[in-house]
């Protein structure tokens, strides 16, 4: 049960479900590259990508000091059946992958 509720309690906030239809259409993003698209602060950025993978849903890879984020594979049919519904929600969520401040930093 406890899986569930955090499942379902991840799914509880637009803007995780903006951040999670995001990746989930963009394939492997960059935090910075989520930081532009949403217009958010990185502190806040990473407490809905916590959530969202403690849940299950995402899977983080670390390289250097960027962590890059993508849904994690295989999931259960729960979370597959999840991320189809949120596919049809009507939500602002930004189309372009912006510029990230990592290829600015090299």
């Amino acid at each position: 049960m406890e899986t569930f509720l955090k499942t379902v309690g991840a799914l509880n906030d637009e803007t995780r479900l903006q951040i999670l239809h995001f990746i989930h259409t963009n394939g492997e993003v960059c935090v910075c590259e989520l930081e532009e698209a949403f217009s958010m602060i990185q502190s806040r950025v990473s407490r809905h990508l916590k959530i969202l993978k403690d849940a299950g849903f995402l899977r983080v890879d670390r390289r250097g000091k960027w962590a890059y984020y993508t849904v994690r594979s295989p999931l259960d049919r729960f979370r597959l059946e999840c991320l189809e519904e949120i596919s049809y929600l009507e939500m602002p969520v930004p189309r372009d992958m912006l510029t990230c401040k990592k290829e600015n930093s090299l």
